[in-house]
C-alpha cells in the first residue's frame, strides 16, 4: 500500500479527535519508530510503497489512537531531557515542563556538579527527574522512591537504558518504612518532587488520554487536602537536608500562593516561586 494513502487514512479517521497538526506529528513519529523513515521521505517519494507486514503496525497503530491512548504508550518510549525514556501505564508519561524542573536544580547546583552530592526523587515514576540529574551530574548519588513497584521496575529499566546507577527505594512518603530513608538525618543535599497534585475537582481539564491510560496513583488528590504529598516531604526534607540543603517541588499551578506559605510556614529559607513555558506557576524552591 502507499504509505501516503495510509497517511490520509489517518488524517481522515483522527484529525476530528486529535486536530491535523498533531496527527501529522502523530504518523510521522510511527514511521519513524516502525520504519526507520523520516517525514521528508513522504515528500520526496509520495509513491513510496510497503508490505502488508509494515502495515499491519500503523493500523494497529490507528485502532489505539482512536480509542484515545498516549502515542507514548503505543511505541512504549519517549525522549525527557534529551534521553530516551521506556514509560507504559504504570508511569506517568514525562512532560515538558518537567524538564524545567531538572533544569532549575542543575542551575542551582551549577558551582557543585563535580562535588559528591546525595539527592532524593521521590515519586520517581520512569525516573526521569532522577535519571536526568544522574546523568548530569556524574559524582552525585541519586536515591529514587516510589509506592510503585511495577513504577520502580520502568525506573531501574530506564537507568540502565542510559548508562547510570541511582538507588531505588520502594516506600511511600506518607509512612515511610525504608530504614535508611528513616536515619537519614542532614544527609541530602537535594531533595525533589512531582508528587500528584491535581484535585479531583480539576479532572474535568484533563485530556482523555491522560485521565483514561495514566496512573490515577500518580496524578490525584483530593480536593479537601491538596498539599498532603507536599507537607509530608517538606516535613521530611526539614529533617534529611543538610544545612542550606535544596528543597525543589513540581506543583499545582493554581496552588502557588498556599505552596510558598507552607513551606514558610515549615522555615524554610530564600523560596522561589517560578513559572513554566506556558506562565503557569509550576515549580517552587526553598533551602532548609
Amino acid at each position: 500500500m502507499i504509505l501516503k494513502e495510509i497517511q490520509n487514512i489517518f488524517h481522515k479517521e483522527l484529525d476530528s479527535i486529535y486536530g491535523t497538526d498533531e496527527v501529522g506529528s502523530f504518523f510521522n513519529i510511527l514511521i519513524d519508530f516502525y520504519l526507520g523513515l523520516n517525514r521528508i521521505a513522504l515528500v520526496l517519494e509520495p509513491n513510496y510503497t510497503i508490505t502488508k507486514e509494515e502495515e499491519q503496525p500503523l493500523f494497529e497503530a490507528l485502532s489505539r489512537l482512536k480509542l484515545e491512548e498516549p502515542i507514548q504508550h503505543i511505541i512504549g518510549e519517549t525522549e525527557f531531557y534529551g534521553l530516551p525514556f521506556k514509560v507504559n501505564k504504570h508511569t506517568l508519561i514525562p512532560r515538558p515542563e518537567t524538564e524545567e524542573l531538572v533544569d532549575l536544580i542543575l542551575k542551582s547546583l551549577s558551582g557543585k556538579k563535580d562535588q559528591p552530592l546525595k539527592l532524593l526523587d521521590i515519586g520517581t515514576g520512569t525516573g526521569c527527574i532522577a535519571i536526568s540529574l544522574a546523568k548530569h551530574l556524574p559524582n552525585a548519588h541519586v536515591f529514587a522512591v516510589d509506592v510503585s513497584p511495577e513504577a520502580l521496575k520502568v525506573t531501574r529499566e530506564n537507568a540502565k537504558l542510559n548508562n547510570v546507577s541511582i538507588t531505588c527505594i520502594e516506600d511511600s512518603i506518607l509512612d515511610i518504612q525504608n530504614d535508611m530513608l528513616k536515619s537519614a538525618i542532614g544527609f541530602f543535599d537535594v531533595i525533589v518532587s512531582n508528587p500528584p497534585y491535581v484535585r479531583d475537582l480539576e479532572k474535568v481539564e484533563i485530556k482523555n488520554n491522560v485521565l483514561q491510560h495514566e496512573p490515577h496513583l500518580a496524578l490525584f488528590v483530593k480536593d479537601d487536602n491538596p498539599l498532603q504529598f507536599y507537607k509530608a516531604i517538606s516535613d521530611y526534607a526539614m529533617t534529611a537536608l543538610k544545612e542550606s540543603g535544596l528543597l525543589f517541588f513540581e506543583i499545582n499551578q493554581y496552588l502557588g500562593a498556599e505552596m510558598k506559605t507552607l513551606l514558610k510556614t515549615a522555615l524554610y529559607k530564600d523560596i522561589e516561586l517560578k513559572n513554566d513555558m506556558f506562565g503557569n506557576q509550576r515549580m517552587l524552591k526553598g533551602m532548609k
